[in-house]
C-alpha cells in the first residue's frame, strides 16, 4: 500500500496537471472570447467571421480523422496544421487584418475540437483526451507568442509582421510553429514517462524522435496556409492542406499494416502453447515483464519494440524438438539444449528477412553473464532481460504465490553474476514490487 501511494500520484498528478492547464486555458480562452465578441468595439467580429469558419470547419474534419502512430501515439495533422495557420492568419480575405486575439484561436480550436469528436462519442469509441489536452495547449503556446506576447515596444509578431520581408515572416512562423509543438511533445513524453516508469530524458528523446518529421511537415504546412492566404483568401486552407490530408490516409495504412504485423508475431508467440511445449500465457506474461523491464532500465522505444518481439518468440525454436520438456520450462534444459532451442528459434526468425536485430537477442538468449564479465562478450541488454525473465516465469508460472515469488528470485540471485546480470536483476525486483504494491 506504500508504495502504491508513492507510485499512483506521479502519474496522477501529471495527468491532473495536464488536464486541468488545458481545462483553464479552454474556459479562460472562452471566457475572453464570449466577451469580445458581446463588444464589438473589442473585436470588429464581421470582417474576419470567414476566416473563423473555414478554421472552424478544417479543425472539425482533421479531428474526425485521427491517426495512430507507432508506440500508440494518437494525433490529428490536419487538425494540428489548421489550427497552427490558424494561430498565425494576418489577413482575413479582403486584405483586412486578422485582428482577432490569441483568445479567440484557443476559444474555437477547442470548440472545433470538442465538434470532431462527437462521431467517436456516438460510436462509443475511446476518447484519448491527454492527446487532446496536448495539442490544444501547443496551439494555445502558438497563439500567444504570435498573437499575444510583445517583444519589441509594446508590439507583438502580429503587429510587426507588416513590416517584415516575407522570408523572414515565413521563418518565424515556423519557429513559432515548432516550438508549440515541441511544447506537446514535453508534456505527453511527461505523461509517458510516468506511466511507464522510464526515465524522462530517454521518453523524451524518443517522443521528439518520433515527432520530428511531422512537427516539420506541420510547422511548414501551418506558415505555408497562413502566408498563402493572404493573396489567395480562404481558398488557401483546403488547397494546401490538401496534399497533407492525401499523406495523413497513407500514414493511416501504414499504421494498419504495423497493426498486422505486430499482431502476426503474437499469433506466431502461441505455436509453442498450441503444440504443448510451452505452458499457456507464458510467451505473453515473459514479454509484459521484458517490456516493464526494459522501460525501467531506459531502453530506446526501438530497442524496446525488438525487445518485445524476442520476448514473445523467445521459445520459437522448441518446435524443433522431438520431445518437449516437461513443463514448457527451458530452465530445466541441459545448457546445450538450451544453446540448440535458441540457435534454431534465432534461424527460423532469420527466414523472415525482417527481424535479423530480433535473430540476435534470441540466439544470445542462454548465454550466461560470466561471458560478459570474464570474457569481455558483447551481450544485448534485451537477452539478459529475456533469460531473467524467462527463468522467473519457469519457476513461478502464471499466477504465482508470494511463496512461489519468493523461492524463484532466491533461485536467481544464487545464479547472479554468473547466469544473470545484476542489474537487469535489480530491475526485476523494482518491477515485482510495483506490481504487487
Amino acid at each position: 500500500m506504500r508504495n502504491r501511494l508513492r507510485a499512483l500520484p506521479i502519474v496522477f498528478f501529471i495527468e491532473v496537471l495536464i488536464g486541468g492547464l488545458g481545462a483553464l486555458v479552454t474556459l479562460g480562452a472562452i471566457a475572453v472570447a464570449v466577451v469580445r465578441f458581446r463588444d464589438p468595439t473589442l473585436f470588429p467580429i464581421l470582417p474576419s467571421l470567414p476566416s473563423l469558419v473555414v478554421f472552424f470547419v478544417a479543425i472539425v474534419i482533421g479531428e474526425m480523422f485521427r491517426v495512430t502512430l507507432s508506440g500508440s501515439r494518437h494525433t490529428a495533422p490536419l487538425a494540428t496544421a489548421a489550427a497552427l495557420a490558424f494561430a498565425m492568419t494576418v489577413n482575413s480575405p479582403h486584405t483586412t487584418s486578422a485582428g482577432y486575439k490569441g483568445a479567440m484561436v484557443v476559444a474555437v480550436t477547442a470548440v472545433a475540437m470538442a465538434v470532431g469528436l462527437l462521431p467517436k462519442l456516438i460510436r462509443g469509441q475511446p476518447i484519448h483526451l491527454p492527446d487532446l489536452t496536448d495539442g490544444l495547449i501547443g496551439i494555445s503556446v502558438a497563439a500567444l507568442l504570435f498573437r499575444e506576447v510583445q517583444i519589441s515596444h509594446g508590439r507583438t509578431v502580429l503587429d510587426l509582421q507588416a513590416t517584415w520581408p516575407p522570408y523572414f515572416l515565413a521563418l518565424v512562423m515556423v519557429l513559432v510553429s515548432a516550438f508549440a509543438l515541441t511544447v506537446e511533445v514535453f508534456l505527453m513524453a511527461m505523461l509517458r514517462a510516468a506511466r511507464s516508469h522510464a526515465p524522462f530524458l530517454r521518453t523524451f528523446e524518443d517522443e521528439f524522435r518520433a515527432a520530428a518529421g511531422l512537427t516539420a511537415a506541420l510547422s511548414a504546412t501551418g506558415a505555408l496556409v497562413a502566408l498563402a492566404e493572404r493573396p489567395l483568401g480562404l481558398l488557401a486552407v483546403p488547397l494546401f492542406l490538401f496534399p497533407l490530408g492525401l499523406t495523413q490516409f497513407a500514414v493511416r495504412r501504414q499504421s494498419a499494416i504495423r497493426r498486422t504485423y505486430g499482431q502476426t508475431i503474437r499469433t506466431l508467440s502461441r505455436m509453442t502453447e498450441l503444440g504443448g511445449y510451452t505452458q499457456p500465457g507464458h510467451a505473453s506474461r515473459v514479454a509484459e515483464l521484458s517490456l516493464a523491464m526494459g522501460h525501467e532500465l531506459g531502453m530506446s522505444e526501438r530497442d524496446v519494440l525488438d525487445l518485445e518481439y524476442a520476448a514473445l518468440l523467445h521459445d520459437i525454436g522448441q518446435v524443433s524438438l522431438t520431445e518437449p520438456i516437461p513443463g514448457g520450462a527451458t530452465l530445466l534444459a541441459a545448457p546445450a539444449d538450451q544453446r540448440r532451442i535458441a540457435h534454431d528459434g534465432a534461424e527460423i526468425v532469420r527466414q523472415t528477412g525482417v527481424l535479423d536485430n530480433v535473430a540476435v537477442i534470441l540466439e544470445a538468449q542462454t548465454t550466461p553473464y560470466r561471458q560478459v564479465r570474464e570474457f569481455g562478450e558483447d551481450l544485448p541488454m534485451s537477452s539478459r532481460i529475456i533469460k531473467v525473465c524467462n527463468a522467473f516465469d519457469d519457476m513461478a508460472g502464471g499466477s504465482p504465490t508470494a511463496a512461489r515469488r519468493s523461492a524463484a528470485m532466491e533461485r536467481i540471485h544464487l545464479g547472479l553474476g554468473y547466469e544473470y546480470d545484476p542489474h537487469v536483476v535489480d530491475a526485476l525486483v523494482r518491477v515485482l514490487i510495483r506490481g504487487q504494491s
